[in-house]
């Protein structure tokens, strides 16, 4: 090939990458190594295999295949002086060694990338090294100092001082490292940043990125509703990579159902996270605890405590103090709940020697309420006093914050501390503001459980609205009998039928079209995986192979143990995108398609129903709506109560 053929090679590279087509990309950076390579130009042929690696480090999480590109661009330009080539080196070994878990070794390249980024202009050493500075900077507890780095950098990204590539995944890196730190202000004055530079270009994977990113945000703000949609729209945009990184959208979504109460959807969530090796924790051990499994709940969080699971994420801390905040404060709440004084209280104390090394709002909200669990739990002569106190300053921070779920979580505790202490009238006022807190949250199983305490248990029989009519669906083999004002239908189990039910079975609540798919998108779809990524899998795959081998042979277990969760990952993926004897699995994954099927099948379960209950169906053609998004709203002036038997 000639010289311009290596020069559109590259172009296609970077229009692939702006178009949001990682795989193509990379590929084309692969296609460029083979050229150079072959033509005998070293440098050229090390730039490429190093871009390779960055991208694959940047958009997959995969680290045996970013080693191994990594080796083949250093052997090339070993003897040679320092370079552009040598920056991006730098920067690809920090990131290599600090998601590994290796903080100590990856502070020197970090700096060697920052040098010679300035000196060579090679945007991703001189923006990503500094981050890892600043990283490593809070790792080593000096937080005031990493966070000047950080918005030294928020500067630099807001004058367009960096490339697409840069500038994108430093703004993912700068809302991590706030996020890490629990500076939520920080993060959204970011998050909006990004939102704003992100419109037009794909640019790899920021939009799914920066959904996520939103998501976490307003799981924390509030309303759930709309942090759902962009855990949905999130996942939807990164799924069609080859990316462990699903994983973090998809526990993300987990989260903010757990807190809406849709602990089926959460399980869910959960379950696909941990398929594709992230973590699920310690959302996954408080649905066990909301099931009331306190012992499964117990065990899953200090497991995770005792054994992380090694992910080399960006997103959370891959080691270090800070990780361990939400899992010791999740450990707190199901010590409290199981009445294990002796867990909450170490639990407690861990999280305090956190919050001394990071004082930031969140950490010191998470060490408080823990305090005041431990307190609660000691029976000992005030110790309700102290667990007034610390409840009561988590209620502050969170107030801070701007968290309303978590402020009423922290009320509860405070409630349940003023009850011990015998003020009851304290108890109920802070009932009422939790209730109204996870109400306006969006949280209405939370709020009507807090309402509950205020009223008293109600008799089944009334708990129906006054002058509710009463509807009963009932499964019956492969039919359904609903049954309304005195009359019986029996309609078959239709897809249309079983998204009615699951819109009747949660009244308000809005599901993405592309969510209640599923099951119901044709067989003749889009592949799941075409061609190309099917190739880029392979070669992947071969990459860990490798990387494995040498692991094996060097008795490196930790990278050993790594390049076995990334094989497993790939084959699993292989797995769901090609069928029997290698043939593609094909899956309709554009949202149009899928808001169509599920509009058309809901409308024809609603004529079946119309058919039979005219003024039933009557009623439901007004309140389900469908679309982009579905959902069952009724008229509050004339409520009925749906009893739904599986």
């Amino acid at each position: 090939m000639t010289a311009t053929d290596a020069e559109q090679l590259e172009q296609q590279a970077a229009a692939a990458y702006a178009a949001g087509e990682i795989d193509a990309s990379i590929a084309a950076w692969e296609r460029l190594y083979d050229v150079e390579l072959a033509a005998g130009r070293p440098v050229l042929a090390a730039r490429a295999a190093a871009l390779v690696a960055l991208n694959l480090l940047c958009e997959t999480g995969l680290l045996a295949p970013v080693r191994g590109w990594l080796a083949r661009s250093r052997r090339l330009v070993a003897d040679g002086e320092p370079g552009p080539v040598h920056a991006l080196l730098a920067v690809i070994t920090t990131y290599e060694r600090f998601l590994s878990g290796d903080p100590a070794a990856a502070l020197a390249p970090a700096r060697e990338a920052v040098a010679l980024g300035d000196a060579f202009g090679v945007d991703p050493a001189r923006g990503l090294g500094r981050v890892a500075l600043a990283r490593l900077a809070v790792h080593a507890g000096r937080v005031e100092e990493g966070v000047a780095l950080l918005d030294e950098l928020a500067l630099d990204l807001g004058a367009g001082q960096f490339d697409p590539l840069t500038t994108g995944n430093v703004y993912c890196e700068l809302i991590c490292a706030a996020l890490w730190l629990g500076q939520h202000d920080r993060a959204r004055e970011w998050t909006e940043v990004m939102e704003n530079w992100r419109h037009g270009p794909a640019f790899g994977a920021t939009h799914g990125r920066c959904r996520v990113h939103r998501a976490e945000l307003l799981r924390i703000s509030g309303p759930a509703e709309a942090a759902e949609r962009e855990a949905l729209a999130a996942c939807a945009e990164l799924r069609p990579w080859l990316r462990r990184e699903f994983g973090w959208p998809l526990v993300e979504l987990g989260n903010i159902r757990l807190r809406r109460g849709d602990l089926a959807g959460a399980e869910e969530a959960f379950e696909q996270a941990h398929e594709r090796a992230w973590s699920a924790q310690p959302g996954w051990a408080l649905l066990r605890l909301e099931h009331g499994d306190l012992d499964a709940a117990a065990v899953m969080v200090r497991d995770e405590i005792d054994h992380p699971m090694a992910v080399p994420w960006k997103e959370r801390p891959p080691f270090g103090d800070l990780r361990l905040v939400p899992l010791l404060a999740a450990q707190a709440e199901i010590a409290q709940a199981a009445g294990d004084e002796a867990t909450a209280r170490t639990a407690a104390d861990q999280l305090a020697a956190v919050a001394e090394r990071y004082p930031t709002a969140m950490v010191r909200a998470e060490a408080a309420l823990a305090g005041a669990r431990a307190a609660l739990l000691s029976g000992t002569p005030g110790s309700s006093g102290d667990a007034i106190t610390a409840a009561a300053c988590a209620v502050g921070e969170w107030v801070e914050i701007g968290a309303p779920y978590d402020v009423a979580s922290a009320r509860l505790v405070l409630a349940e501390a003023h009850r011990v202490a015998g003020s009851e009238d304290l108890a109920r006022t802070e009932w009422k503001a939790a209730a109204a807190g996870f109400a306006a949250f969006g949280a209405p199983a939370r709020s009507a459980a807090v309402q509950a305490l205020l009223d008293g248990p109600l008799p089944v029989e009334v708990l129906a609205p006054a002058g509710a009519v009463v509807v009963t669906v009932t499964r019956d083999g492969d039919r359904w009998r609903i049954g309304h004002a005195g009359r019986s239908a029996a309609v078959a189990d239709l897809k249309g039928i079983q998204l009615l039910i699951r819109l009747l079975a949660e009244p308000g609540r809005e599901f993405a079209a592309t969510d209640l798919a599923g099951a119901m998108v044709a067989e003749t779809g889009l592949p799941v995986l075409d061609a190309e990524a099917v190739a880029s899998y392979r070669r992947r795959l071969a990459e860990v192979e490798e990387d494995l081998a040498e692991a094996e042979r060097d008795h490196d277990d930790a990278r050993r143990f790594l390049a076995e969760r990334d094989r497993d990952y790939l084959l699993a993926e292989l797995g769901g995108g090609l069928g029997l004897g290698g043939r593609e699995r094909r899956s309709g994954g554009a949202s149009e398609r899928a808001r169509t099927s599920v509009t058309r099948s809901v409308r024809y379960g609603l004529a079946r129903v119309r058919e039979q209950l005219p003024d039933l169906g009557a009623h439901l053609d007004r309140a389900v709506r469908t679309g982009t998004y579905c959902s069952y709203l009724p008229d509050p002036t004339a409520p009925i109560e749906w009893r739904i038997t599986r």
